[in-house]
């Protein structure tokens, strides 16, 4: 079964084009990834600062090893003194259809 999650976090002010370039680098790696399937970022429109991330792995041996890949521990720590919140807040989802 496929593993789904929606990250979102926000940039403090001032931050937002260096989480951009942190997570452009990031995202690049994460879709390289042989198990992922999807890594879209976005950030909102009527709130630029505001990222959110739609993630896809094949599934859950895959989205372990996502969280074991060695570039995630230094991208987490390079973004957490970027961001208001103290981590990405991630929702799991389940698909419907």
């Amino acid at each position: 079964m496929k593993k789904t999650l929606f990250a979102e976090f926000t940039a403090r002010e001032g931050a937002e084009e260096e989480v951009a370039r942190l997570l452009r680098d990031y995202a690049r790696k994460v879709r390289e990834e042989e198990g992922n399937l999807t890594f879209d970022v976005y950030t909102r429109t009527s709130h630029p600062r505001a990222f959110w991330i739609f993630e896809v792995y094949r599934d859950e041996d895959a989205f372990q090893a996502h969280l074991n890949a060695p570039y995630g521990g230094p991208f987490n720590t390079a973004l957490a003194p970027l961001i208001e919140e103290d981590a990405s807040v991630l929702t799991f989802l389940d698909q419907m259809a």
